[in-house]
């Protein structure tokens, strides 16, 4: 794949396509990641996830309302942790306390007063989150991600492995392969589904660019 097609599969700026190019096409190769269906819908969805290739750690800036994502937040809580009508964002501390809340006591996390929830958070294309999938893509990639998280979010080669090694891990090519894109949203978002329209939309495109389409 030449860098306009990846530019095209991605709608990617000229500057971001520069960027990403190498680094998206070498976790291609290391992990797999070979067919132009599987190709197509890894570009749509880790697009997706961060936010155009341009957000690489996870953000807690939600309104109150949109808190109703995250089951583990107290309705009660809602109101005052989400961002306020004269705030332009939820300030620091408040969203490290709905991350502490949210992924708290999960996935090798501690509970909320541990920290963890906003120690591990998503970061890299993907959005790797919980410290137990920090270790083992730490431990595939070569890096102590757990002393480490923030590498994930700096490195961009990391952030391109990370999602890559997330796509092979979790099987991800076996729906891609068959056109079952709702498939690979459900192992990457759970049943939550969250995106999926949009996440379709970038699907057709990488498909289109790919000549899938």
């Amino acid at each position: 794949m030449d860098k306009r097609t990846f530019r095209q599969a991605t709608e990617l700026s000229g500057e971001l396509a520069d960027r990403w190019f190498d680094c998206v096409i070498a976790a291609l190769n290391e992990f797999g990641i070979s067919t132009s269906a599987q190709q197509a819908a890894f570009f749509a969805q880790i697009r997706h996830e961060s936010g155009g290739f341009r957000q690489l750690v996870e953000s807690f800036n939600y309104k109150p309302s949109a808190l109703a994502i995250f089951s583990r937040i107290p309705a009660s809580e809602r109101e005052t942790l989400g961002r306020q009508k004269s705030e332009p964002e939820v300030p620091v501390a408040r969203q490290q306390k709905i991350a502490n809340l949210a992924y708290g006591g999960r996935y090798g996390n501690g509970s909320p007063a541990s920290g963890d929830g906003w120690r591990y958070r998503g970061r890299g294309l993907k959005q790797i989150t919980f410290r137990d999938n920090y270790a083992a893509c730490g431990k595939a990639l070569g890096t102590d991600l757990i002393a480490q998280p923030d590498l994930l979010a700096t490195d961009d080669t990391l952030a391109a492995r990370s999602a890559g090694w997330f796509w092979k891990t979790k099987g991800c090519n076996e729906p891609a392969d068959r056109g079952d894109f709702a498939g690979t949203t459900r192992i990457i978002n759970g049943p939550a589904m969250e995106g999926h329209e949009r996440r379709v939309a970038f699907w057709n495109t990488a498909k289109l660019a790919l000549h899938l389409a």
